[in-house]
């Protein structure tokens, strides 16, 4: 039997290799995973041209999944710095990179991540469509624009961020109702402005079917972009968000008829007490398609701390139904992030993740938690190193203060209560003081 996408594989009954590959790493039935996927429920990323591709599915009842965000800009050109970057996020578990390159040779770094990297991987055509054709927004074509598209399906990435939810009619209802901090999604500014200046319809939105079929004949999985997203607090569940998720849950229907997988982008900034509900309205309006986030952050005051103000905001999310957490850095808001930011972004969102999948009772996900805990409860510190989620760091900070005795650490000394629990239940003799 033959299949042309890994969504039209699950509906016709098919397993798939990548559908095997990725129950395994669930620990679940493949069969259970096929059926999430002919539901639109779960998806797998996966462009036929990516041959060095290591599956991994993304759905609500799944394991929740992290992406890092890098690229080359303007102010930061060095493409081996990116590299590096890639290769640590690979190393430290995370299932999807996204480029989002804006000067440079974008074309070659694409191609170079999709011929050599493992993990899924993303793009933002919208932005390399300003580098690419090298000439003033307004005079790029609404063809220009799909070319795109269809170049980045041509080089092998597996998702791609279309947005196609602004069209003139919810850019009309954003311009009606005034926001704090208007529209902050890179690619929503963009195609906000050029339709702005040419008066033409969103050319995503207006030829969204041309869209699908590219889509369709190389397997990749639209993420439809939230160019509406909150910048800020003030903005989150505003008219204009939610509109765009109405029309992005009305475009999910049509891609599905097409057979091409479907991420829904959320949120952008959002306080605690709404991020529950906003999880259950795209569950309901989008069907149940995989719920992409960008934190939530729940404050606008950390700069520098963004990292952990969106991982608060991830483990709330995830907990309530959003599938994919992409990564915030320390450098949010203020630089393009270096190797130490990401690394700091990405532990971020690990443990956002983790804990959202103990929430959610993940099959095995309280069993990394339980064996630190014996860990700890037997002091055998070479087997908490193992078992951190940032080994280095948790090593790091021992030897720094290396206590007077191996067998406990320099914060409670022979106070451990650990240590001393253990031997009076032994029948030991504990003094502390003297020992």
């Amino acid at each position: 039997m033959s299949y042309t996408t890994q969504m039209d594989a699950a509906r016709q009954g098919i397993i798939t290799p990548q559908m095997e590959a990725a129950a395994k790493k669930e620990q679940i039935e493949v069969s259970e995973l096929q059926k999430l996927m002919a539901q639109g429920k779960a998806v797998i990323p996966a462009n036929k041209l990516h041959t060095c591709l290591e599956p991994n599915a993304i759905g609500s009842m799944l394991k929740t999944k992290i992406n890092v965000n890098l690229g080359t800009s303007r102010d930061w050109k060095d493409l081996d710095m990116e590299l590096e970057k890639v290769n640590d996020a690979v190393k430290m578990g995370a299932e999807s990179i996204m480029d989002l390159s804006s000067f440079g040779d974008t074309q070659k770094f694409r191609r170079k991540l999709t011929s050599q990297c493992p993990a899924i991987i993303g793009t933002v055509p919208i932005y390399d469509a300003v580098v690419y054709y090298h000439k003033p927004l307004k005079e790029i074509t609404s063809q220009e624009w799909i070319d795109i598209v269809e170049m980045h399906a041509k080089d092998g990435v597996d998702f791609m961020t279309i947005h196609v939810g602004i069209n003139k009619a919810t850019a009309g209802r954003f311009k009606k109702n005034k926001r704090l901090t208007n529209i902050v999604s890179r690619g929503g500014s963009i195609i906000f402005a050029w339709m702005e200046m040419t008066g033409e319809e969103n050319p995503f939105y207006e030829h969204y079917d041309h869209i699908l079929e590219i889509c369709r004949e190389y397997d990749v999985t639209l993420s439809l972009g939230d160019a509406c997203r909150p910048g800020c607090i003030a903005d989150a569940g505003d008219i204009s968000q939610i509109e765009e998720l109405v029309t992005l849950g009305e475009l999910t229907k049509r891609a599905w008829e097409k057979d091409v997988q479907v991420i829904i982008e959320g949120p952008g900034h959002m306080a605690l007490n709404q991020i529950e509900a906003n999880m259950k309205i795209q569950q309901t309006l989008c069907q149940g398609a995989p719920f992409y986030v960008l934190g939530p952050l729940v404050t606008d005051i950390a700069p520098g701390y963004d990292h952990i103000t969106a991982a608060i905001g991830g483990a709330i999310a995830a907990a309530n139904g959003a599938s994919f957490l992409c990564y915030v850095t320390p450098a949010e808001h203020l630089r393009l992030p270096d190797v130490d930011d990401v690394k700091e972004g990405i532990i971020a969102s690990k443990i956002a993740a983790h804990a959202a999948d103990i929430a959610k009772g993940i099959k095995g996900a309280a069993d990394w938690d339980r064996q630190m805990s014996t860990a700890r409860k037997n002091l055998d510190w070479e087997e908490m190193f193992r078992l951190s989620i940032d080994p280095e760091k948790a090593r790091r900070y021992r030897a720094q203060a290396k206590p007077e005795k191996e067998d406990t650490c320099s914060m409670c000394g022979n106070f451990c209560a650990v240590k001393n629990m253990n031997r009076i239940l032994e029948g030991e003799i504990v003094s502390i003081y003297d020992e």
